[in-house]
């Protein structure tokens, strides 16, 4: 018996809730903390948590690819909407999150996040967007391209979180845990400039085959999350902007790259119930 798309994507979707519902509950005792990082690569190493976590995101893997992509449409055309665009923006930061795991090991950081997959896991399969015909060749790359953006940005908000975590251990005269502060920033501002070249790209790729170029509210705030990157980066070189400074200019961004479409779309999808354009 072959399962339709619509009970596979629903069945990955729970299969994806519970794994990561229950690694979000599950406790921290029993896990490694202690190992040196070089040990955890093995996956006997592996603590309970993280293996629900891994299970969980390839559940959602496969719910994403149900979801976004219509297997039964005999034209390439896909599916977007705010839902399947935050539970995409989760998944790449769970990815990161799985990879720097092995020197980053914050049980509020694991549990946060853990939940935040399940909201977006049950967004998606409530709210799974609206088709979306290729216009153009060169739609499915910027549509790739926009959802990769949305990822890297949230792993630089990720980074500016365990930042801030650390800067208040320093103040308050703790040991560092996990990645010290300076590596932390960098890679904060290395997640920045990737998220901003990738944006950079979506917006070219964008007006090179919108006909005609709109200023509606997607590309308005599109435009002006770009402009409050640019000058976050032009304020790390030129003025040296970190800690509180960076993260209030990068959070600003973030919120106004995620009006541009979850917004929008949310605004279209939800509240006005119109189709998608």
């Amino acid at each position: 018996m072959i399962l339709s798309p619509t009970t596979l994507f629903t069945s990955a979707t729970f299969a994806a809730v519970g794994a990561y519902a229950l690694a979000a509950l599950w406790p921290q005792a029993g896990e490694p903390s202690d190992t040196p990082p070089a040990d955890r690569l093995g996956l006997k190493r592996w603590p309970p948590a993280l293996w629900l976590l891994a299970a969980g995101w390839m559940a959602q893997s496969l719910a994403i690819a149900l979801d976004v992509l219509d297997w039964q449409a005999g034209a390439p055309v896909a599916r977007f909407g705010f839902a399947p665009a935050l539970s995409f923006t989760v998944w790449m930061v769970l990815l990161i999150y799985a990879i720097e795991r092995l020197e980053v090991d914050s049980l509020a950081a694991r549990r946060s996040l853990a939940w935040l997959a399940v909201a977006s896991c049950v967004l998606a399969w409530l709210f799974p967007g609206q088709v979306h015909p290729s216009q153009h060749a060169l739609a499915p790359l910027h549509w790739v391209l926009g959802l990769s953006s949305y990822g890297l940005f949230g792993a630089a908000l990720l980074h500016a979180a365990f930042m801030r975590r650390a800067e208040k251990r320093l103040k308050q005269r703790l040991p560092p845990a996990g990645i010290p502060l300076l590596k932390l920033e960098s890679l904060t501002f290395r997640f920045v400039m990737a998220g901003f070249l990738v944006l950079s790209a979506t917006l070219l790729l964008g007006y090179a085959f919108a006909s005609p170029w709109r200023w509606d509210h997607k590309t308005v705030f599109s435009v002006l999350s770009w402009g409050v990157f640019s000058t976050l980066l032009l304020g790390r070189h030129w003025m040296g902007w970190r800690g509180r400074t960076a993260t209030l200019w990068l959070s600003a961004g973030s919120v106004l790259l995620l009006l541009s479409y979850v917004g929008s779309r949310f605004v279209l999808e939800v509240l006005l119930h119109r189709p998608a354009a």
